[in-house]
């Protein structure tokens, strides 16, 4: 790295430590990282699903869920077993559809972007939708029928202010790839980026309680803390109308 170069990544690392609340120690491992690895063309998917631990725990044991974009059903399948819930499946991919049917998950092949017609109004304890909110061509639909359908929601999502992606931008000057964001622009199913932030004011300016905040960052899973609109990398929120706990 040259001179210039090093005083950059300095002045870099001192100025996002101090912005982001994380070490600058930490910040000029990555830019040394990203410097000599080159720019990954794919960074590995996530192959454990962090937030599926926190739903179990934070599920009550019974309840009726209904589980939007569940992939081939594991999770279903997890709570169905361990909490005795009554579970249900919507799922657009007719192969993961397939996989559920294998598993014994219950589960209905339909496009989200379509919404819940077929739902009756309050019909779930609980609605789940995990790390798909970005992937819709609706997002703000599929959420207010989610509350329509359910009494209480979670939502999991990559959270695009992580400062690893801002380091990135500044470092790279291109899309960032990152463990929760692992695709090139060209072929990322995620079409509608957010952050947290955007999340949170989306909830305030449609009467929504944000009643339990989870973050994962790095290897740790927590409740949110002051400052993880940041460090959180994804973020795991429940959510229910405000009136339904007056």
């Amino acid at each position: 790295m040259t001179p210039g170069r090093v005083s950059a990544a300095l002045k870099l690392a001192d100025f996002a430590s101090h912005f982001f609340g994380v070490p600058a120690e930490e910040i000029l491992r990555f830019v040394e990282e990203r410097r000599d690895n080159g720019r990954a063309r794919s960074a590995p998917h996530q192959a454990y699903c962090w937030q599926d631990d926190v739903l179990e725990q934070e599920i009550p044991r019974g309840a009726s869920v209904l589980d939007l974009g569940c992939g081939t059903g594991e999770l279903l399948a997890r709570l169905i077993e361990r909490r005795g819930v009554r579970g249900q499946g919507v799922e657009l991919s007719s192969g993961a559809v397939a996989e559920c049917v294998a598993r014994g998950v219950p589960v209905i092949q339909s496009d989200l972007d379509e919404g819940l017609k077929g739902f009756p109004d309050g019909s779930f304890d609980f609605v789940v939708l995990e790390e798909t909110l970005q992937t819709l061509r609706r997002p703000l639909g599929i959420l207010r029928e989610m509350l329509r359908v359910g009494k209480r929601g979670a939502v999991s999502f990559p959270n695009f202010a992580f400062w690893k992606v801002w380091v990135d931008f500044a470092v790279g000057g291109r899309m960032p790839v990152t463990g929760s964001l692992p695709y090139q622009w060209h072929d990322s199913p995620n079409i509608h980026l957010f952050t947290y932030g955007d999340f949170a004011d989306w909830a305030e300016s449609s009467e929504v309680s944000l009643s339990k905040v989870f973050v994962r960052s790095g290897e740790e899973v927590r409740p949110f803390e002051e400052g993880d609109d940041f460090r959180g990398e994804e973020m795991l929120v429940f959510v229910e109308k405000k009136q339904l706990r007056e």
